[in-house]
């Protein structure tokens, strides 16, 4: 049974920062992975790691279940970004979702979800650097009894740290010069008690709220709609119009719906 990393992507992470090399980074113990990247040592071996595994094997798993619990597409699973500016920053995506990246992880019955997004803080920063977007989920199974979802805004002041360590960090890499040792950046720390307010004299908050209550119906109208026009399109059919509207298969048969 493969999962994971091939032998030729472990390889290609020498030629770059990836997502979880970013909270080594922050926490400013660099010689054990600068060691890596020159190639003065080889990764740790993961195969024989079990919470490692079974993260690798759920992964599927947790995509799913994000998607059943919040409604949302992903996509992007398993594509390799590259920063437009800063080359050596990259990442290989567990998915994107309108607008935001998507991190799952699988940690133990005991682990608390605030910790977790901590530890995590540093990694989704850095897709989001790489993607350019503002926001990460972090996707997490808790156990096998709970499901739990952290949305994550982009931090730009940590981000700004981010990414000079990072530009730091691999300009010792280039130079082939040992690192210092250097003081670690604490993450920023997700609110745990939230304050409920009223919005009732928000003159935009009433627009919306409006719009929203009075297109809902229809909303669940077109959705329904479109999964019915696409359930007729026979698995043969390229392309299929009438009445105003076109779908069309993609190669890889995925069916798109617009107006003609």
């Amino acid at each position: 049974m493969n999962v994971g990393l091939t032998k030729e992507q472990i390889a290609a992470r020498k030629n770059g920062i990836g997502g979880s090399d970013a909270g080594i980074i922050m926490s400013g113990d660099w010689l054990d992975l600068w060691q890596i990247k020159v190639g003065e040592k080889e990764p740790e071996d993961l195969s024989d790691v079990l919470p490692v595994q079974i993260g690798i094997v759920t992964e599927p798993l947790n995509l799913h279940w994000f998607q059943k619990t919040t409604g949302r597409a992903i996509s992007a699973q398993g594509e390799t970004r590259t920063h437009p500016r800063f080359p050596f920053m990259r990442c290989t995506l567990d998915g994107i979702t309108d607008g935001a990246v998507v991190q799952c992880k699988h940690v133990n019955a005991f682990s608390k979800i605030e910790e977790v997004a901590q530890r995590y803080m540093a990694q989704v920063h850095h897709e989001m650097a790489v993607c350019d977007l503002p926001m990460a989920y972090l996707s997490v199974f808790v156990g096998t009894l709970t499901y739990e979802l952290v949305e994550i805004k982009r931090d730009d002041w940590y981000l700004a740290q981010l990414i000079d360590r990072e530009r730091e960090f691999w300009s010792y890499v280039e130079k082939r010069e040992p690192p210092p040792q250097q003081g670690a950046i604490a993450a920023p720390i997700l609110p745990t008690k939230f304050r409920k307010v009223d919005m009732t004299g928000n003159n935009l908050w009433s627009f919306h709220a409006g719009v929203w209550l009075e297109t809902r119906a229809d909303a669940k109208l077109f959705e329904a709609a479109a999964k019915e026009l696409k359930g007729l399109v026979e698995p043969d059919v390229g392309e299929a119009t009438g009445h105003g509207i076109a779908i069309k298969r993609s190669k890889a048969g995925a069916l798109s719906i617009k107006e003609a």
